[in-house]
């Protein structure tokens, strides 16, 4: 699916109806902004998302996970 958005003079961009629907993000919905050199990506952190990386911390390797988080969003 390709959209396109245009941002206003603040920089906001809206989040076609169609992708918000598919990732369940409503009002209030926190997503996360992801700069990969290249591109922006945009990840919803809606309670289906929290969810699916409940599984992923397990094992020790969490508080690793949490570190290389945080680093990256104070880099930012």
């Amino acid at each position: 699916m390709n959209l396109e958005t245009t941002t206003t003079a603040k920089g906001q961009i809206v989040i076609p109806a169609p992708l918000r629907r598919k990732y369940g993000i409503r009002e209030g919905t926190r997503i996360r902004i992801v700069d990969e050199g290249d591109k922006i990506v945009l990840k919803p952190l809606t309670p289906e998302y929290v969810r699916k990386l409940r599984g992923m911390l397990k094992g020790g390797g969490g508080l690793k996970v949490l570190r290389e988080e945080r680093k990256r969003d104070r880099d930012l």
